[in-house]
């Protein structure tokens, strides 16, 4: 065989190395591979359907509340389960189910997957009342785990903020619902929200970003709380580009250190049952920027997302 044609075979066996490579987030690997927190996976079974989740325990001495972490659009990555450790170690039991479980190649889960877009594509396809059903079966096993106190929030990234903000109409046992630049629901599903909304969101995310004044009137209007933070000089995806190595944006990694602050401090308030304070930084505000998305960033979104109809609300009232 000729050389070029060796060069060309030896390429295409070094392909799929490759995308396993960029799918596998290395870096996040190994901060789990590091942590010194009982991890381990169960099956949640509802119905015909058995899903795979990540739990995660603190090293604490009392009862604490139960995160149900809600992934991106990416699955179940390395990332979303070093998110999750990271949580367990502020002194939260953190749920992560894996919503991909069974639809991968040989049954598998997201993990199983060749690449991203294989995965993107597969989270596109869920069904949303099957995943409402999914976390129902994590809630309702945080439910049942002896070191917690009965206390259930939910947190969702992007795709998965969306799922969060959706959770919240559905389930109403929950202390409290974090969205992570993630869409809201119709503004007909947001009066059977119970729980407080805490809304992270990014100035250079205009897509997202344009949903939120909306939203604060639709949630006012249903009588909800809902109290969003736009941090600023931060894109889209900040929670999990902020501790990316490669990472060039500097409001991304200040965005994600505020927010990380934000969510546990309120957990906090949440486990000792003190009412939830309004929590501002100096770097956050509730006005939106224009967006200047980094040429690198790499996006997530739900493909299913369409802008709300509160933003002509809006500016009919206005």
């Amino acid at each position: 065989m000729c050389r070029p044609a060796l060069k060309l075979l030896a390429l295409l066996l070094l392909l799929p190395f490759a995308a396993t490579s960029l799918h596998a987030q290395d870096w996040a690997k190994a901060r789990l591979e590091a942590s010194p927190r009982h991890r381990e996976w169960v099956p949640l079974k509802h119905g015909n359907r058995t899903v795979q989740a990540y739990v995660v325990y603190p090293e604490v001495k009392g009862k604490v509340p139960v995160v149900i972490l809600i992934h991106e659009i990416f699955g179940l990555s390395d990332w979303a389960r070093e998110m999750a450790d990271e949580i367990a170690a502020a002194g939260y039991i953190v749920i992560a189910p894996d919503l991909l479980s069974g639809f991968g190649p040989n049954n598998g889960g997201s993990s199983a997957f060749p690449d991203q877009e294989a995965t993107v594509k597969a989270i596109s396809a869920l069904d949303p009342a099957g995943v409402t059903a999914d976390l129902d079966a994590a809630a309702d096993y945080a439910k049942t785990i002896p070191s917690a106190n009965g206390k259930l929030t939910v947190a969702g990234f992007c795709w998965g903020g969306s799922k969060s903000f959706a959770f919240a109409t559905h389930r109403h046992d929950l202390s409290a619902a974090f969205v992570f630049y993630g869409t809201p629901p119709p503004d007909s599903e947001l009066s059977k929200i119970t729980a407080p909304v805490y809304g992270f969101y990014a100035s250079n995310d205009a897509r997202i970003g344009a949903t939120v004044p909306g939203t604060i009137v639709a949630m006012k209007a249903a009588g909800k709380k809902y109290e969003p933070i736009t941090y600023d000089s931060a894109g889209h995806g900040f929670m999990r580009a902020g501790e990316d190595p490669t990472n060039t944006v500097a409001g991304n990694k200040t965005a994600r250190e505020q927010a990380f602050t934000r969510l546990t401090t309120i957990l906090q308030q949440i486990s000792s049952g003190k009412p939830t304070a309004s929590l501002t930084t100096p770097h956050s505000s509730h006005t939106l920027k224009a967006s200047v998305k980094p040429a690198s960033q790499v996006l997530c979104h739900d493909p299913n997302m369409q802008m709300p109809q509160q933003i002509s609300q809006m500016s009919g009232s206005m």
